[in-house]
């Protein structure tokens, strides 16, 4: 089956199997900050945003995206640099195997709710994995680049 998408700006049409799931198309096209996790949508590693809403592209079957938006890591670098320095500050960024599907998220919940609150933020987070940090270097990260856009110190 033929389908064409637009991932990250730039349009691709391509004839895929039926049942190639998303999290491989994507990686085929040199989408690598997008990773096997779990396989059970459970980790978040694999986050790709699909019409600026977020999504688990182990569990998307790749023709879903036809005539949609992707948008990866390696489109949004702009983005994810104004505050992922901010969580590597924190040393949340240990291993980093978790980071893209942490910077992808952040960067939906930002652009849905610019000043969300702690709970907001541990709660949109809630379904990335994160076997070093314990999510707290995550939260004074984003939390640090929230007050400095508001004029706080960083």
């Amino acid at each position: 089956m033929n389908i064409r998408l637009k991932l990250n700006g730039k349009m691709i049409s391509e004839d895929i199997a039926p049942d190639l799931l998303l999290i491989d198309f994507v990686r085929k096209h040199g989408c690598k900050s997008v990773k096997r996790g779990c396989e059970t949508a459970n980790c978040g590693l694999c986050t790709v945003l699909l019409n600026g809403k977020p999504v688990l592209s182990c569990s998307v079957l790749a023709a879903r995206a036809d005539g949609q938006e992707i948008f990866t890591l390696e489109g949004l670098q702009e983005e994810a640099s104004e505050f992922i320095s901010f969580i590597a500050n924190q040393g949340a960024d240990q291993c980093g195997f978790c980071n893209p599907g942490f910077v992808m998220n952040t960067i939906a919940l930002l652009r849905e709710n610019p000043d969300p609150t702690d709970d907001e933020i541990k709660s949109f987070l809630s379904g990335n994995l994160c076997r070093c940090s314990g999510y707290e270097g995550q939260l004074r990260g984003i939390r640090d680049f929230l007050d400095s856009r508001k004029g706080g110190d960083r």
